[in-house]
């Protein structure tokens, strides 16, 4: 029988799950879809979650003995075991995830939110091995962070420290997924690039692909795989989102000092096109004492399931002493 952690990540479009062993390695994954599963019906969602691991681990040759679960889901917070206000679930309110889910599983049960689990998942499974203080920054539809220090990541006073996409960067500005006016991530995510594509159409000149796609149609992996490729205003787009996130990575400097910078998501995914603006930006506006001290790397969970290896790892770091975090790479 294997011991094995199971990792549940409840996105706003689906929720992936997986069992993972203490090494990181995945057995078995899969995902259902939030948003058809009992809309807004958090009992019946979870009561079909559980349904769906369990045959997912009927379809396993060897026996997985779950020791633990880790749930990575947006406003999860970490003290209380619920789901607070999440702009982009269909449950409402404050929601207790943990209590409803442990009447499934009487095992270790640990909840938070989907930035801070990715950041648990390097610092267990990836690049981060080995490093006590650092910065996990996810680009997805939103900009997600998650902060370690000390070993430790930082919850704060309530559970919802670190939430860098939510830092005001033009008061009055683009309106984000929360209704506030000017936060980074409204710039700095899928989404924000998306929205800074089509302000660069109205202002350049530059025949572009772009000019015949919808907003509805465009996605961020379009932008990207156009910026490889050399267009003129996907280039723009992107250099202006790494001056945004550049800038705004220069303040998390001066305030954390931390060993490395870690991107992860979709926009990561553009490898030098994003990094080397970001980190000349980051550099340029960065204080002198912090100066080429900080490097800006690429996840190490990039091309595996991050989401469900930083809900396990989540797990693991709270049910096994054996996991030394401390342990040079």
């Amino acid at each position: 029988m294997k011991d094995v952690a199971l990792g549940i990540d409840i996105g706003g479009t689906n929720t992936k799950f997986g069992f993972v062993d203490r090494e990181g390695n995945m057995y078995a994954e899969t995902s259902v879809s939030t948003v058809e599963t009992a809309p807004g019906d958090v009992e019946a969602y979870l009561k079909y979650v559980y349904e769906e691991v369990e045959k997912l681990r009927d379809t396993i040759d060897e026996k997985m003995n779950i020791v633990g679960c880790g749930i990575g889901a947006p406003n999860g917070n970490y003290f209380t075991g619920t789901i607070e206000y999440a702009p982009n679930l269909t449950f409402q309110g404050v929601v207790p995830i943990l209590k409803i889910f442990q009447q499934y599983y009487d095992v270790p049960m640990v909840l938070t939110n989907d930035a801070n689990a990715a950041a648990i998942g390097e610092m267990i499974y990836g690049g981060a091995k080995g490093m006590k203080n650092f910065v996990m920054i996810t680009l997805g539809t939103g900009l997600g962070s998650g902060f370690v220090a000390n070993g430790e990541l930082i919850y704060g006073n309530d559970g919802f420290a670190g939430e860098m996409g939510h830092l005001m960067h033009r008061p009055g500005g683009r309106t984000c997924g929360l209704g506030r006016q000017g936060c980074l991530e409204a710039y700095v995510s899928a989404t924000g690039i998306k929205r800074t594509v089509f302000k660069l159409l109205a202002d350049m000149v530059d025949e572009t692909p772009l000019r015949d796609v919808t907003y509805n149609n465009l996605s961020a992996a379009m932008i990207t795989d156009l910026a490889l490729k050399g267009d003129p205003v996907a280039r723009a787009a992107f250099d202006y989102t790494a001056e945004l996130l550049g800038r705004s990575l220069s303040d998390i400097v001066a305030i954390f000092s931390p060993e490395a910078i870690f991107l992860l998501g979709g926009l990561a995914k553009a490898g030098d096109t994003l990094f080397k603006p970001t980190k000349q930006y980051m550099e340029g506006h960065m204080f002198e004492i912090f100066k080429n001290k900080v490097p800006i790397l690429s996840s190490a969970l990039e091309g595996r399931n991050a989401a469900v290896l930083g809900s396990s790892a989540l797990a693991w770091k709270e049910i096994s002493p054996v996991i030394d975090v401390s342990a040079q790479p």
